[in-house]
């Protein structure tokens, strides 16, 4: 009997325990463990298809440890993304972690989630918020607009927000496809 495509231990995901995996996706596996110290969320799923785990892995990786923007920075662009595409997972996690981690404070969390406008005190953090903004509309990303973040976050901070955005919108629409509750945990490994 075929397994149920409705029913998983990650959404609609069947996840393999890492003892069971075949060599090429324990590789992938491994790899996501030594550069992210486990395998979060969307990770588990990308090792469905082990060379483009490889490949994607590197690039969450360094916005954990490398990226030019801060930690709330960070959490401004992807609950503002998260929230766009509905990803409950996506949206569960990252407002627990932009509280948490990233610092902001809550009602300017669920506003970004909610797509509801809102401010912040630090230049930065601001730019950030607005360049995202006008992305995720989509919109064009006036003149105006586009020197500011020049100024505040230089090309390098411009390249990083575009990219995490493309790369939490590949985050989110994974977690859809597969159906990933708010609250799901997946395997213990």
């Amino acid at each position: 009997m075929p397994p149920n495509p409705d029913f998983g231990t990650f959404g609609r995901f069947v996840e393999t325990p890492a003892g069971q995996m075949p060599a090429d996706v324990r590789e992938a596996y491994d790899f996501t463990m030594k550069l992210r110290g486990m395998v979060p969320g969307p990770h588990k799923i990308w090792l469905a298809n082990p060379k483009l785990s490889q490949t994607i892995v590197p690039t969450g990786a360094y916005f954990q440890t490398e990226s030019t923007l801060t930690k709330a920075e960070i959490e401004i662009a992807t609950n503002l993304i998260n929230g766009r595409w509905l990803a409950a997972y996506g949206n569960y996690e990252h407002e627990w972690i932009a509280e948490g981690f990233g610092g902001l404070e809550p009602e300017k969390v669920e506003r970004l989630i909610a797509g509801l406008p809102t401010s912040f005190d630090d230049s930065r953090q601001q730019v950030v918020y607005e360049l995202a903004s006008a992305l995720v509309q989509p919109r064009v990303v006036p003149k105006g607009l586009f020197r500011r973040a020049q100024q505040l976050l230089g090309d390098a901070g411009i390249v990083d927000v575009a990219v995490l955005m493309g790369w939490f919108t590949a985050v989110s629409f994974t977690l859809m496809a597969y159906d990933v509750p708010a609250n799901a945990t997946g395997l213990d490994q």
